[in-house]
This record gives structure tokens, C-alpha cells and sequence, in this order.
């Protein structure tokens, strides 16, 4: 019987790594591989659903490539040599072969070009989701963005489509670099009432990109591709890591972006009658985000307010609000009071980072 237990741990854990070694970019996520010369009509791929390898397109494709112009405009190609564009009603679809009933995230990069109400429909059916990019979060013109799901099936198609109706129908976002990555929800500890408050959890960041990748509001996407936690605004937060950013612990955390439209939160199990401590740190990530910040922590009906003066260079500070619980369920929340822009760059979003949250309840005396 212990040879069998040892044999299953090793069996288990193998089926782990070999998730985990899906990790990263899409067969041809890049888009680097394209069409054939004779499948081009200037920009426009003409070559049938199977031009661009590992993708099936449908509708006006274009295979854009670094410094292409259109009119006076430069087209931004966020990583390697080319992307592809979306016009209007066009789609890239891929088939992934996933684990039934598992979470996964999808990270992908947008760079919106011609048009203001630019959207985005990411689906694996039966979940779909519209991304809207009206707001750059950064000056280069190009932001990351996540989105997750649950396998249905062994077998599931991914499909980015462009659902915009332009007065010209070339219109419509670039998209390069699409990653997947396993998620695997976090359980709860007798150290943290809270999951994954350290926010180590998350979907995939690529390695050479430093811009964060953000994380969109759960009215455009029903599981979170930040386990446990729900962004519950209208804008997005942004997912940082220790490669890049400051982060006070760890090798995540989460940076509010979009002041109060910036929010996270998470329900809890409590007692009623029970006295809480809810902590976590406060920072800036060391990305020019300079100024007096606030970070409202609440806990059900009990609120704190945290400031922090930044010079934008990275730190953190820590606090802590003590509560009683009134309900069998406490909602725990976080929000910047103020927008905040970089010093450097007074087109891109910034904010106060928040991580390491945790929730304990309080022994009687």
C-alpha cells in the first residue's frame, strides 16, 4: 500500500508538469509564421482559412508587419515581426486540447488602430467575453490582456473575433503574442481565510514584456483569471510581477489602475459575533507612478483608508483593520480613491499596488 500511495503521488505530480508544460505561447502565438507570398494581396491575407499557420481565420485578415504605416500612422507590432489585424466580423480561431473541467487563462496582446470603440470577443464556447479598449492603460498603444475559462470539453476552440461595424471595415484591433496558461485554484489554510491573497495565482505573463498584463472586469468575464478574487468595476486592474515591477512580497500582486472604476474584492465565510484582523500591504510598483495615493480596504460595512506617498521608485507600507463580523458571508474590498498618471508618460494609468492580504480571526482572551 505505501509503494501504491508513492507510485500515485508520482503519478499525480507528473500530470501536473506535464500541465504546466503547456504553459506559454499558442502553436504559432506570435503570428510570426505567415501566410505565403502568393496568399497576400499587400496586406491582406487572400490565401483561404488556413493561411496563417496553426490558425483558421474568416473574414478580412490583414499580416501586418513591424513599421508598416497606414496614411500616417504607424503601426505598432507589440512583439517580434508581425500580428495580425482584425477587420470588421473577422475571427482567428485555434483548437487547444485542454483538461475537461479544468480553469485556464488566456493572455493575449491588443494594440487598437483606427477606431475609438474598438471591442474585442474572446470565446471558448460555452463562455465568451467583449473586451472593450477604449482605455489604454499604456502610451506605446498596446496593452496585455487576460481572459479565462472552464474546459468543457477535452477539446476546445479559442476564438478572438472582432465584432465592430467601422465606416471602414479594415478597422480593428492587432493582436499578437496569445498565451495559455493552467489555473489552478488556491485552497483555503488555517494561515489565510482569504484565497490567494498573496495573488501568486494568476494567468500568464510573458517574460519579456513589461507592461503587466490586465485583468478585466467579471461583467466581461465569468471566471476570473485571478483565483478567488472578482474585479468588481468598470475598468480593469493590472497583474504585475517581481521581473518587471516592484511587488511587496512574492512574485505577484495587483496594481489598481483606474481609481475607484479599479476594484477587487472577494466573499468570505465568517461568524457573526467574531472579531477579524484583515492586513495587507500598500506600494507602488517602481514604475514613475508618483504622488499621494489612497487605498480604501473594506470589510463588509467597516472601511479603511490607507495613504501612501509615492515617489515612484518602489516600497510598501503595511496596515491593518480590525473588524466583527455581522454576516455568515463578508465581502472584502479594495479601491484606489485617486487617478493617478506616470510621471514620465501623462497618457498611461497608474496606481497603487496592493498584495499580501490576509484575513484571521481573533482568539478571545
Amino acid at each position: 500500500m505505501p509503494t501504491l500511495a508513492f507510485l500515485l503521488v508520482l503519478f499525480f505530480a507528473a500530470i501536473h508538469v506535464a500541465f504546466s508544460l503547456t504553459d506559454g505561447l499558442l502553436p504559432n502565438g506570435n503570428f510570426e509564421l505567415g501566410p505565403k507570398p502568393s496568399e497576400m494581396k499587400g496586406t491582406v491575407v487572400i490565401g483561404g482559412r488556413h493561411a496563417i499557420p496553426e490558425w483558421e481565420i474568416s473574414g478580412y485578415i490583414e499580416y501586418v508587419k513591424s513599421g508598416q504605416k497606414q496614411g500616417d500612422m504607424l503601426l505598432v507590432v507589440p512583439e517580434g515581426a508581425y500580428a495580425v489585424r482584425l477587420g470588421n466580423e473577422a475571427s482567428i480561431k485555434q483548437r487547444l486540447k485542454v483538461v475537461k473541467g479544468m480553469y485556464y487563462s488566456i493572455t493575449f496582446v491588443a494594440a487598437r488602430t483606427c477606431a475609438q470603440e474598438e471591442r474585442l470577443n474572446v470565446s471558448v464556447s460555452p463562455d465568451s467575453g467583449i473586451l472593450p479598449m477604449q482605455t489604454l492603460y499604456s502610451s506605446n498603444g498596446w496593452d496585455a490582456y487576460a481572459w479565462a475559462f472552464q474546459a468543457e470539453y477535452p477539446e476546445v476552440d479559442l476564438v478572438l473575433h472582432n465584432p465592430g461595424v467601422e465606416e471602414d471595415p479594415a478597422c480593428g484591433p492587432l493582436i499578437d503574442s496569445i498565451a495559455l496558461k493552467a489555473l489552478y485554484p488556491p485552497k483555503l489554510t488555517n494561515k489565510n481565510i482569504l484565497k490567494n491573497g498573496d495573488f501568486e495565482e494568476g494567468p500568464y505573463v510573458f517574460p519579456n514584456t513589461s507592461s503587466g498584463v490586465l485583468i478585466p472586469p467579471n461583467i466581461e468575464d465569468d471566471h476570473s483569471p485571478l483565483p478567488g478574487w472578482m474585479v468588481e468595476s468598470l475598468k480593469a486592474v493590472k497583474y504585475i510581477d517581481s521581473a518587471h515591477f516592484s511587488v511587496p512580497q512574492g512574485r505577484r500582486a495587483v496594481e489598481l489602475v483606474a481609481g475607484k472604476e479599479s476594484a477587487i474584492a472577494q466573499v468570505v465565510r465568517t461568524i457573526p459575533g467574531k472579531t477579524y484582523v484583515l492586513s495587507f500591504a500598500v506600494g507602488d510598483a517602481n514604475n514613475a507612478c508618483e504622488g499621494s495615493m489612497i487605498v480604501e480596504g473594506f470589510a463588509g460595512k467597516d472601511t479603511i483608508k490607507v495613504p501612501y506617498e509615492s515617489k515612484g521608485k518602489g516600497g510598501y507600507k503595511r496596515a491593518a483593520l480590525k473588524f466583527v463580523a455581522v454576516s455568515t458571508r463578508t465581502r472584502i474590498m479594495f479601491l484606489s480613491t485617486f487617478y493617478t498618471m506616470r510621471s514620465d508618460d501623462s497618457s498611461s494609468l497608474c496606481g497603487p499596488v496592493i498584495d499580501d492580504v490576509k484575513l484571521l480571526s481573533l482568539r478571545k482572551p
